[in-house]
């Protein structure tokens, strides 16, 4: 299994995965063309990490904007998330964001809401 790496653009968020430390991040804005050419990797490297370990999952978003197809394909990687944690695995999400950016902090809250792992969202 390898890392994951994607660098961001101004429309598309920095993408890293490390497989040793168990740990995603993605920063930036996410208002690609097409989220789920974007995201399909994601969702392989998360897919993958979860079949081939047991290891602890943390996803961090730093996540500035999200137009409506990236938010539709972030809430298939937390179900992704939700059905891992079903099965006893140890997943989490931390999104951190800029506490004077209301709406994303609201919409990492409403995020927050439909998830039963442990999702913190950090005002900065």
């Amino acid at each position: 299994m390898n890392d994951l790496s994607i660098p961001g653009t101004q429309s598309t968020p920095a993408i890293a995965a490390d497989t040793n430390a168990g740990v995603l991040r993605m920063s930036g804005e996410s208002y690609p063309e097409n989220a789920y050419e974007l995201f399909a990797p994601v969702f392989e490297w998360v897919e993958a990490f979860l079949a081939e370990t047991d290891r602890p999952l943390l996803i961090e978003l730093e996540l500035l904007y999200l137009n409506t197809s990236s938010i539709k394909t972030v809430m298939d990687v937390f179900d992704l998330l939700e059905s891992a944690h079903q099965r006893q695995r140890d997943v989490a999400v931390r999104w951190y964001f800029d506490q004077q950016n209301e709406r994303i902090g609201e919409l990492a809250e409403e995020f927050r809401e439909d998830c039963t792992f442990p999702f913190h969202v950090i005002g900065k």
